[in-house]
């Protein structure tokens, strides 16, 4: 009893134990003897074929669900049979086996993967938020225009002007109906300077000067160019009324089927600077005619026509299309009522379109018909210091 082996087996007289019962089998599965052990020839290895040797069946005895309960001692051991999908979702950090039920329906089997669930709350749904109240547009803000402070007397007439009232035409007007009064005194005559701190009342009202406001409109055509229309027609001012508190009024006229670019404003000494025909102020249109423009016409008009009220000849005048001869544009500095219908008319055509696109320096360029909005400081300065 020279080893550790030969004592154990004369010392122990009880069952032999789980070593020696399935160190033997390893054993004598390695040495190729396999008589003492089960023979597992109906197993099948992992790899699906039949296990033709004691290797491969040693191997298949790891997945054979029956091989714990042919053992002969209930040991508890659990190294049987191996599901494999368990094993695989039971190893941490290890990604999952995605699972596939099979159903066979007498052909091949179908595979399903699983159908996503979703889950609805209990109980009483929230309701939904309110909708946003729309966003409301801003007014636009008059900018700050530098205002015509009087230092020394002036005339009457050009001081109610300043004050937004009217203009200076018109205030002459009110002089000679003796609606104006200076510190409490009634004046009818013309010509008489006021200082700038006089009282001055229209109607018993004092004026005052007010802050000074530039406004340029985009006219539709339907709508008379006047402050009043005692008739009931669609005037401008039904147009800019909410634009400020101020009272303005148009800059020059449009009649009631022309379109275009036209000026309000306050500030009596700039209307008439640019309303007077001396000063020649720049005005463009666009005109369509009913009919093709011909070339002996169009010098004809360019060289001047005889009117009613006298003689009359446009700036410049031409083709804005040479394939469609009824778009003409047209230059005139005169103010006249209805001055290009009128010089149309007198060889033959009637003007179906009238468009002022420019004028003094001023386009409808960004703005759409029936729109307005203020004139910005840079173009103020620009209208004030044209020549007159």
């Amino acid at each position: 009893m020279d080893s550790r082996n030969d004592w154990k087996r004369v010392a122990r007289t009880g069952a032999p134990s789980r070593s020696e019962k399935y160190g033997n089998e390893r054993r004598e599965i390695r040495d190729g003897n396999n008589s003492s052990r089960r023979p597992y020839t109906n197993s099948y290895n992992a790899a699906g074929s039949r296990g033709d040797n004691n290797a491969d069946n040693y191997g298949n005895r790891m997945e054979d669900p029956n091989y714990n309960n042919d053992r002969e001692d209930n040991s508890g051991y659990d190294s049987g049979y191996i599901d494999l999908n368990s094993a695989v979702d039971s190893v941490p950090g290890k990604k999952k086996r995605k699972r596939i039920v099979k159903e066979t329906t007498g052909g091949a089997p179908i595979h399903k993967p699983y159908q996503k669930v979703v889950l609805k709350r209990k109980g009483p749904q929230k309701p939904p938020p309110p909708p946003l109240p729309p966003k409301k547009k801003l007014k636009p803000v008059a900018p700050l225009y530098p205002d015509v402070v009087f230092d020394k007397p002036v005339r009457l007439n050009r001081f109610i002007a300043n004050t937004g009232l009217c203009s200076r035409r018109e205030a002459d007007e009110h002089i000679k109906e003796g609606l104006i009064k200076v510190n409490g005194k009634l004046i009818t005559e013309m010509g008489v300077k006021v200082n700038p701190d006089d009282e001055v009342c229209y109607k018993d009202k004092a004026l005052s000067n007010q802050r000074k406001i530039y406004l340029l409109l985009n006219k539709p055509k339907g709508f008379v160019t006047s402050v009043d229309e005692p008739q009931g027609k669609k005037i401008v001012m039904d147009l800019v009324r909410s634009a400020c508190k101020e009272r303005i009024y148009p800059v020059g006229r449009l009649d009631k089927m022309t379109t275009g670019v036209l000026l309000f404003t306050n500030d009596g000494d700039l209307s008439l600077k640019l309303t007077h025909p001396s000063n020649r102020m720049r005005k463009v249109y666009q005109v369509t005619l009913d009919k093709p423009l011909i070339e002996e016409d169009l010098d004809k008009l360019a060289q001047g026509i005889e009117l009613e009220d006298g003689p009359i000849a446009f700036d410049s005048i031409a083709y804005t299309d040479f394939e469609n001869k009824t778009q003409i544009g047209v230059e005139i500095h005169s103010g006249k009522n209805r001055i290009v219908r009128r010089i149309f008319e007198s060889v033959g055509y009637k003007v179906i379109k009238l468009d002022r696109v420019y004028f003094a320096g001023l386009t409808r360029k960004g703005l759409k018909r029936g729109k307005w909005r203020f004139l910005s400081p840079e173009e103020v300065a620009f209208l004030k210091m044209m020549p007159s």
